[in-house]
């Protein structure tokens, strides 16, 4: 198997949990989306993965590059919306049957999954109303299809090691103990451990971590939200979390501070 393969399949396997992330965070209830085949013809997307749809009519459509929405998004390789599909004379409307009179969709967005410079899948959201898909549903949806793409050529994470695991156990330990003395206690035994502990990251819990270290590389709450498969308002929670945890008002701060106690 080849690595354009090889990748088409990654991503065939994470579509339902990103389509799933894509409909939590934009709120659309119709979502679907599908990879690309190489075919004699040039490549085309076939669609497979679906929810909120009325019926399956849309899975194992074929787009060509140029026509319908998707077909566009294939061809030129961008993000785009439209909000009265039935009516718009931007697109073709090949797959009207579909899309307008079966699935009675109005307003819809598709947004590409590029590697190496190639669509390799495309991602819809859609709505049956008469709501627009506005500029920031579409950068969300974009910002999901981008981690989607890092992740299928990020490498497998490195798994905790045994110390780190039980310091986040007893950090867990701590938020729950209601007794002063005996959480006084175990914040001694803690500390001590992570003065000798690689990356103290008993300070943290395992997801406030997570965020900082997005945080440090320049990422939204929305892009990190989009990462970790949560809320921005759980994002923002962890953050503020972390801030109180590490005694630092922002996240910049939060994030010098926790580099400072040798968590980043």
């Amino acid at each position: 198997m080849d690595d354009g393969a090889t990748a088409t399949a990654a991503i065939d396997r994470m579509l339902p949990e990103r389509l799933r992330r894509l409909q939590q965070l934009t709120g659309v209830p119709v979502v679907f989306g599908g990879t690309t085949r190489r075919t004699p013809h040039g490549d085309r997307l076939v669609i497979g993965r679906l929810s909120g749809t009325h019926g399956d009519a849309l899975r194992g459509l074929v787009v060509a590059p140029g026509l319908g929405l998707g077909g566009s998004v294939l061809q030129q390789g961008v993000a785009r919306r439209v909000d009265d599909y039935a009516t718009t004379t931007t697109i073709t409307h090949t797959y009207d049957r579909i899309v307008v009179e079966q699935e009675r969709i109005t307003s819809v967005l598709a947004v590409p999954v590029v590697l190496g410079g190639s669509v390799r899948a495309v991602l819809y959201g859609a709505v049956r109303d008469s709501r627009p898909i506005g500029d920031r549903t579409l950068r969300t949806a974009a910002v999901v299809a981008e981690q989607l793409g890092r992740d299928v050529t990020a490498p497998p994470p490195e798994l905790p090691s045994a110390s780190s695991v039980a310091l986040e156990e007893l950090a867990a330990v701590i938020r729950e103990t209601t007794d002063p003395a005996l959480r006084a206690r175990l914040l001694r035994i803690q500390r001590g451990l992570v003065g000798s502990a690689p990356g103290g990251t008993a300070l943290l819990a395992p997801r406030e971590l997570d965020a900082l270290r997005l945080v440090a590389v320049g990422a939204s709450n929305l892009e990190i939200a989009a990462r970790l498969g949560l809320t921005p308002e759980t994002v923002k929670a962890y953050l503020r979390s972390a801030m109180r945890r590490l005694g630092v008002h922002n996240r910049t701060a939060a994030v010098h501070a926790a580099r400072v106690a040798g968590v980043l």
